[in-house]
């Protein structure tokens, strides 16, 4: 699967999905380990849109979360507000995918 970057009108369109998410991780004083990344993985997956939020305890920036997590998983941040960060990734069978993401216009 290719990663492309995402265009504005697809991080908007993914912004605006993501504002009914609760986050469903919890990045603290445990860091980013080889587990957290492999359920992060698995729920990319299936959800394909998820948000994670960053405990007092976290010694990373949310930026830094981000593009740890980002790399190890091939996921794209589409946002990052106070403490919490959005990641996209879709699923990797087109046929599972759930997020249809708008035509860009040329």
């Amino acid at each position: 699967m290719s990663i492309e970057n995402l265009t504005s009108s697809e991080r908007a369109y993914l912004r605006g999905q993501a504002n009914t998410l609760d986050a469903i991780f919890q990045l603290g004083k445990g860091g980013i380990n080889e587990n957290f990344i492999k359920q992060i993985d698995d729920v990319l997956e299936v959800r394909e849109l998820i948000k994670i939020s960053l405990l007092e305890t976290c010694e990373y920036t949310v930026k830094e979360a981000a593009e740890e997590i980002c790399k190890a998983t091939g996921a794209q941040s589409v946002q990052m507000i106070g403490r919490k960060l959005v990641l996209y990734r879709a699923a990797s069978d087109k046929d599972k995918r759930k997020i249809t993401l708008p035509k860009s216009k040329k």
